[in-house]
């Protein structure tokens, strides 16, 4: 399975490009990142799904759709951590605000996510994850996506349908 890993993530990234970035638009810090995944992917050094989260976030960023999660969207206070997502606002909610359209996540989760805003995608590689954080991050993430580009990636779908096989 490992060609049809790289092969399937990989085409998920030139998918997520083709979503986000318009014809003729240019966006240099998004290219770097891009090719700085295909070069992780091709040296074997990254676990993918973590690599493809990174890449996530680092799109919506590059994109204007970037995650606050240093202070609650709501009231501005600065934030430790958080269990809670806000999809309306794009960041996190404070323990002392309403929570409403947005999902609850593990604290964990939470922290992950804040760490790959933050990191830089040549560190990913460092980044280990259990499952259900794995999870919770494409849960989210795909989420936010299909709420901010025209279109939903489908690669992904497909490889989970041709894994179950």
């Amino acid at each position: 399975m490992g060609d049809l890993d790289d092969l399937t993530y990989g085409s998920y990234l030139c998918e997520l490009i083709d979503i986000a970035v318009q014809e003729d638009e240019s966006n240099r810090e998004l290219f770097k990142i891009f090719v700085s995944c295909f070069y992780l992917m091709s040296k074997k050094v990254v676990d993918l799904e973590v690599m493809a989260r990174a890449f996530e976030v680092k799109l919506l960023e590059a994109t204007g759709y970037g995650l606050n999660l240093e202070y609650c969207c709501h009231c501005k206070r600065k934030i430790n951590t958080s269990n809670y997502i806000s999809f309306q606002y794009g960041g996190g909610v404070c323990e002392n605000c309403e929570k409403v359209n947005g999902m609850y996540v593990s604290y964990a989760t939470y922290n992950i996510l804040k760490f790959l805003v933050k990191v830089s995608i040549d560190k990913v590689y460092r980044i280990s994850m259990k499952k259900e954080e794995k999870d919770e991050l494409y849960k989210i993430l795909s989420i936010i996506i299909a709420q901010n580009y025209t279109r939903k990636p489908k690669s992904l779908d497909i490889y989970a349908f041709l894994k179950k096989e």
